[in-house]
């Protein structure tokens, strides 16, 4: 069940832009906050538990209720802003308190992680912190001085090209660095 609950908030998330630019003529931003709220408490109430996850969920969950309560389309627009600075806290913070997340997950594929490979995936965390600041920024830049539809297109299509290509140029920089071991 976590699982499918996880699979609904990353198409929440994935569609979300799409849903506020088509779905603001069917539905109110209150109907947007209970649903949304509804999807992050019942990650909090079945998730696992994560260093962080709970402040997470809290955060959207107040966030969600702001917005029913509210009833704002200004405020619809804010959440992708939420997202990033979720994930700026998440790789941000690894960089002070335990090893760098990119280092965590570059350790279940290999363990004995060298130390040159300790510090390259300490840079790419910075990279991927820095990446997150200013999608963050440009999306609140669109949300506060941008027509709807140019918000719709960075936070829907731009950013996740961004990420791919953030991902692709890492692998093809990690394919180097390997290389030269």
């Amino acid at each position: 069940m976590s699982r499918l609950i996880g699979l609904g908030l990353l198409l929440a998330g994935l569609l979300y832009p799409f849903a506020v630019y088509f779905g603001m003529e069917h539905f109110a931003p209150w109907q947007f906050g209970l649903l949304l709220g509804a999807l992050w408490l019942a990650r909090a109430l079945t998730g696992q538990r994560r260093p962080g996850s709970l402040w997470m969920a809290t955060v959207a969950i107040v966030f969600c209720l702001l917005l029913a309560w509210f009833d704002s389309p200004a405020l619809l627009r804010w959440y992708p802003v939420l997202i990033s600075a979720f994930m700026l806290v998440l790789f941000g913070s690894s960089l002070v308190i335990g090893a760098p997340i990119v280092e965590r997950l570059a350790r279940v594929r290999e363990p004995q992680l060298p130390d040159e490979g300790i510090r390259y995936t300490r840079q790419v965390t910075i990279a991927w912190s820095l990446f997150f600041l200013c999608n963050g920024l440009c999306a609140a830049a669109l949300t506060l001085w941008a027509p709807l539809s140019w918000w719709t297109l960075y936070t829907g299509l731009i950013s996740y090209g961004l990420i791919g290509l953030m991902f692709a140029l890492e692998w093809l920089i990690r394919q180097r660095v390997r290389g030269r071991r």
